[in-house]
This record gives structure tokens, C-alpha cells and sequence, in this order.
């Protein structure tokens, strides 16, 4: 079949020892059933998971931070595909770099205006310590956004803002960016993989989250499509 995209995973595994918010994983598998316990001819292995909403690549809905709004079950479809745009500052950004107005307008200035309802991600290079725990997670200490950012990207109507850490905002910002973010019911994606792969335009990003009613956070299958014609 002559699919016309190419596909990048941009999700990444979640196991026993992957970095979260609060440090501690959160995330446990357990086998309920095994092959040889089945007494049927064919054979089964059932499984049960434990884990935090919000871990591994997972989205925020805007009730995560704003009572009585949309959760994770009331995102429609259709608003979660969309073109993508990655706005890499890889080559700059340390564990304190925010992300300002600068960037945006430097990316613009570069490859014209972020469109409207389009995905913005932010490349800051820190998926490099993903395997490494503790680096990643760094005493919540981490490239994120301004809020002159924020507000540009507000003024551009972007609909969904990710990032290849494990947040946009920092405990001492006073999470300014959720609220900023969340309040205009928008979404927010955490923990972004191989962002490297991507255009800064011309993709488009598919959002898979677990339909959960009420669930304010959802691990997510992140899924980019890049045309043929950019391979």
C-alpha cells in the first residue's frame, strides 16, 4: 500500500523505572493469568496495570488545573490531529533556560507564522537524559516557557503546546504556564520523544489519549506524519 506519510513514534515506553513528577515511578505491571495457568487450548497471559495518570508522554486536559473543564473524555477527535510545529532550541537551552517571545519570533521570522489550531513543540534537547532518571527529572529543575511565550502562542491560537520534559512550567513559577494554558481549554503534552525527527513545519502530530471519563491526565500514543513528499 502507497501510504503517503511517514510515521515517527514520538512516545516514549513507560516501564517500572522511568522518571515522573514526584520521583518515585508510580507504574506497576502484574501478570493475573499466565499460559500454563489456562486450561484452555489456547493459551492466555492477562495482564493488570497500577500507574499515575500524568506519566511517561501524557496529556493534560484544561481540568487538570481548572475546575469544571473539559477532561480527557470530552477532547473531541477531530481537535486531535493536527499540523505540527517544533520549535527547536536544542543548541541554547540549559536546565534553566525558559523559552521567550524571542524564540517565537525568531522561529516566525525563520519559517513564517505558527498557524492557527496547529501543535507547537518545544525541542529543548532534554529527552537526552530520559534514560537516566534522576538527570531527567533534576529536582524538577528543567528547560520550560515564559509567559511572554505563552501569551504569544495564546495570541496565535495554538491549540496544543508540547514539550520534551516533564513539564512546561516549574514549582517555582507557581505553574503559571498550566493555568495560562489550561483556562483557554487548551492541551498540554509532557514528556515528548524523538521531537529530533521532525520538520519545524510540514508534519502533522495525532494525539491519542485513553478515553477516561473524568480523567484530567492521560498516557498517550503521540504519533507524527510527515508527507512523502518531505521524506
Amino acid at each position: 500500500m502507497n501510504f503517503p506519510y511517514k510515521l515517527i513514534d514520538l512516545t516514549h515506553t513507560i516501564d517500572e523505572h522511568i522518571s515522573t513528577w514526584n520521583a518515585s515511578c508510580g507504574f506497576a505491571q502484574h501478570i493475573t493469568l499466565d499460559y500454563q495457568e489456562c486450561d484452555n487450548s489456547v493459551k492466555f497471559r492477562v495482564m493488570s496495570f497500577s500507574m499515575n495518570a500524568g506519566i511517561g508522554t501524557h496529556i493534560d486536559a484544561p481540568s487538570h488545573c481548572i475546575q469544571g473543564a473539559p477532561a480527557i473524555h470530552d477532547l473531541l477527535i477531530q481537535n486531535l490531529c493536527m499540523p505540527c510545529i517544533v520549535i527547536n532550541v536544542s543548541e541554547q537551552a540549559h536546565e534553566n533556560y525558559l523559552v521567550t517571545q524571542h524564540d517565537i519570533i525568531a522561529f516566525e521570522n525563520k519559517h513564517g507564522t505558527i498557524p492557527q489550531d496547529s501543535c507547537v513543540m518545544i525541542r529543548s534537547g532534554w529527552e537526552r537524559f530520559w534514560s537516566e532518571p534522576e538527570k531527567y527529572h533534576n529536582n524538577l529543575v528543567f528547560p520550560s516557557l515564559s509567559v511572554d511565550a505563552i501569551n504569544i502562542l495564546l495570541q496565535r491560537k495554538v491549540y496544543a503546546l508540547g514539550i520534551d520534559t516533564l513539564s512546561p512550567d516549574l514549582p517555582k513559577n507557581g505553574f503559571k504556564i498550566h493555568q495560562l494554558w489550561l483556562e483557554k481549554n487548551k492541551i498540554l503534552i509532557e514528556n515528548a520523544a524523538h521531537l529530533y525527527e521532525l520538520p519545524p513545519v510540514g508534519s502533522f502530530v495525532m494525539i491519542c489519549p485513553l478515553k477516561i471519563k473524568n480523567a484530567t491526565e492521560s498516557p498517550i500514543r503521540l504519533i507524527a506524519l510527515i508527507p512523502s513528499s518531505r521524506k
